[in-house]
């Protein structure tokens, strides 16, 4: 710990730490710092393999688009999105019904 505190390594932990509290600030808060990475580093440990190498879901959902390729759209000269809808819709409606209008 501190130049001028020498600890046994019998020391139980609430000596430990009225020790760490009489050292100055500056050297208390590089002492906080090496116990909290130490506590990362362990926990990191425990974590799966699999659960730190996990993707973030926007990269996947990327390299899934990448995958699928250019999606064909039906009519790619209405640039309205409105007027597109609208004619898909006209297009699927006549689809399913079929021109009762016709004359013969």
């Amino acid at each position: 710990m501190g130049e001028g505190l020498q600890i046994s390594k019998n020391v139980s932990l609430e000596e430990a730490l009225a020790l760490a509290l009489k050292l100055p600030p500056k050297e208390r808060l590089q002492r906080i710092e090496q116990v909290a990475s130490s506590a990362e580093r362990e926990m990191e440990a425990l974590v799966p393999e699999e659960e730190q190498s996990q993707e973030h879901w926007g990269r996947k959902l990327l390299s899934l688009l990448d995958e699928l390729g250019p999606i064909e759209m039906k009519h790619p000269e209405i640039e309205d999105p409105v007027e597109w809808v609208r004619q898909i819709r006209r297009e699927e409606r006549e689809q399913r019904l079929g021109d009762w209008n016709e004359e013969e």
